[in-house]
């Protein structure tokens, strides 16, 4: 899932804290996402009879961190992102769950136990811009499973086709309170660095006035499948399943997404 973007910072940043602004809103991002389950069913499919503490990396707002504790299994939440965090545990005190959220780097995480199960979803893997941040997650996710222990993440094809051309488009249309938004996309990718960087301008208008404008920016790493296979080789992982989405799709050139479900090897 695109995450959504900050002015004149398209292609600046090298760290996931660089490339966060698409989630200074959690309250929206999470009713934009809240309805997709696809994911969710597949992570509880690879998670039965798992009764140790799963971890969720990048959980955001909690859309699987809490559905999967309210079916019993004990859960760990991590991401980096304060706010979301915080939405997340509203969400846990609302159902009564008992969840542990932790607010971490992703490549640097200290949480103080092994698990059988670690898993990151909605593309979050796109966020990890460089070689470097690549093995640093790996390393960090192998420090923390078991021996043989999973980890199950997805991220976007590189359709080279619709990379290469680009998009630049306009979109107007009417909120509930009559105001015209205008929203404006720009996707730029960077074929040697492997990053498509994109931008969304939004104007409010109103009798002919611009009452708001906001500007947000999102970076987004590309993996080929060979570079995954020499990543989960590199750090002592073996792939069990490659999939063209979470429904279990075969994999080909055309698919969307690319969904990895390894094994640490011992």
């Amino acid at each position: 899932m695109t995450r959504p973007f900050k002015k004149g910072e398209i292609g600046m940043g090298n760290t996931v804290e660089d490339n966060l602004t698409a989630y200074d809103h959690p309250d929206k991002y999470d009713e934009l996402y809240s309805g997709y389950t696809e994911d969710l069913r597949y992570i509880m499919e690879a998670a039965k009879g798992v009764t140790a503490p799963i971890v969720e990396l990048a959980c955001g707002t909690g859309r699987l961190t809490v559905p999967m504790a309210m079916r019993g299994w004990q859960m760990i939440g991590v991401d980096i992102h304060a706010g979301m965090l915080e939405l997340a545990k509203r969400k846990a005190e609302k159902e009564v769950l008992t969840i542990r959220f932790e607010q971490q780097d992703c490549t640097e995480l200290n949480l103080g136990l092994v698990t059988p199960l670690i898993f990151m979803t909605g593309n979050s893997f796109q966020h990890f811009l460089t070689n470097d941040s690549q093995d640093r997650l790996f390393q960090s996710v192998k420090a923390h499973l078991e021996p043989g222990g999973e980890f199950v993440f997805d991220t976007r094809n590189p359709l080279l086709a619709e990379l290469a051309s680009g998009e630049k488009a306009e979109e107007r249309k009417t909120d509930a309170q009559g105001n015209t938004i205008v929203e404006r996309n720009t996707e730029v990718y960077d074929h040697l660095a492997q990053i498509l960087h994109c931008q969304m301008e939004q104007e409010t208008w109103k009798s002919g006035e611009c009452m708001s404008e906001e500007t947000e920016a999102i970076s987004l790493r590309y993996t080929f499948p060979m570079e995954l296979e020499r990543l989960l080789h590199t750090h002592g992982f073996e792939m069990i399943h490659l999939y063209g989405s979470w429904r279990k799709d075969l994999f080909t050139k055309d698919s969307v997404s690319i969904v990895v479900h390894c094994r640490s090897m011992e």
